[in-house]
């Protein structure tokens, strides 16, 4: 009976992923076709407003003919399509990368490939992703990257405004550590843009002075947008996660499991400047990791030092001789205002002087 038990149970598994390719084949279908027909659209009026001489007038009146005439079509506001025209006209040659049809048992697939253009993402992502990247992420380049994200870790359109707004494009990958000297080239890139630097924790209300230990817990108090902010894959184990050796207790300040490099990331939290001495115990951590918790098909232990400057140069020297592999980022309590930003606010003296002006 056990024996009929496990083939039915293994049938009903293989039925089950059946019935997810195919709502994934379907929703990806329709989520292509839907595109085609709104860059499609975009290019008809574009090119009769460019052929007749006609203005923006046209748009208000064709919204409202074919919502009178299509009742049951949604998606045909003013706005949208506007929004229409503008993402053909920014995508002009995209009919070129349309999907092609697929060899029969070939599955297609809409993940990136290493050198993909951006007009060959723009029909398997969601039209609302689709118009949120085109209205704020000017710079084609950083848009292909957050294309690239979203259709790697299946973000969704909220998902992917966070991360814009986190400028993760200008944070992406760890720069500072002794990965390609400790792995193999294509798992050392992986760990590098696994991480960040630096990571942005606006979403905590700390104010000095704090103490590690506050932070800790305030991380964990609003695990999921730690989570978020540490990146897809990470996977939480423990907090203060207890280590015995010998007849010594030590605790790790963050323990997880990282679910894509396959391995543990064991993260040490500290207040202010990075000191030499951080590596050193982290690196120790790491060993016992590897020599307790690892399991056999596990990567090497990942380590990664958490501070609020890392001064690069003492960094450096510190990681040198050790025989895990480390990395060191930097984390902000607060986002930092752009440079050109931050010459155009007034500073305190300025808004002294025009408070008091009248009284003088």
């Amino acid at each position: 009976m056990n024996g009929n038990n496990r083939l039915y149970n293994e049938l009903l598994e293989l039925v089950q992923i059946k019935i997810r390719q195919a709502q994934q084949k379907a929703v990806f279908s329709i989520n292509r076709e839907l595109l085609i027909l709104y860059w499609e659209t975009g290019k008809l009026i574009a090119q009769r407003q460019q052929q007749e001489g006609w203005g923006s007038a046209i748009i208000p009146r064709l919204s409202r003919d074919i919502n009178n005439l299509l009742p049951e079509i949604k998606g045909y506001s003013i706005r949208n399509i506007g929004r229409m025209i503008a993402f053909y006209r920014e995508y002009p040659d995209a009919d070129l990368f349309l999907p092609q049809p697929v060899a029969k048992n070939k599955q297609p697939s809409n993940l990136p490939q290493p050198e993909a253009k951006i007009e060959s993402l723009i029909f398997s992502l969601p039209w609302g992703h689709n118009i949120l990247l085109l209205e704020k992420v000017k710079d084609r380049q950083h848009r292909l990257f957050y294309m690239q994200q979203a259709l790697l870790h299946g973000w969704s359109r909220n998902v992917l405004a966070l991360m814009y707004e986190s400028q993760l494009h200008a944070r992406d990958g760890c720069k500072l550590s002794n990965f390609s000297a400790l792995l193999p080239p294509e798992q050392s890139d992986m760990v590098r843009h696994a991480l960040k630097d630096p990571y942005v924790f606006d979403f905590l209300t700390l104010t000095e002075p704090y103490h590690e230990r506050e932070l800790e817990t305030t991380l964990l108090n609003h695990i999921e947008k730690f989570l978020m902010e540490l990146g897809v894959g990470f996977a939480f184990v423990g907090r203060q996660y207890p280590l015995s050796i010998g007849k010594d207790d030590f605790y790790i300040d963050l323990l997880f499991y990282h679910l894509k490099l396959r391995c543990f990331i064991v993260i040490e939290l500290k207040k202010g400047k990075f000191k030499p001495e951080y590596a050193g115990k982290l690196n120790f951590y790491c060993n016992v990791v590897d020599g307790t918790l690892k399991h056999v098909d596990d990567q090497p232990t990942i380590g990664l030092i958490l501070c609020q400057d890392k001064n690069e140069l003492v960094a450096e020297y510190a990681l040198k001789g050790i025989d895990k592999p480390i990395g060191i980022s930097e984390y902000q309590l607060m986002k930092q205002l752009p440079v050109e930003f931050q010459s155009s606010l007034p500073s305190i003296e300025q808004i002294e002087a025009e408070l008091g002006g009248g009284d003088e």
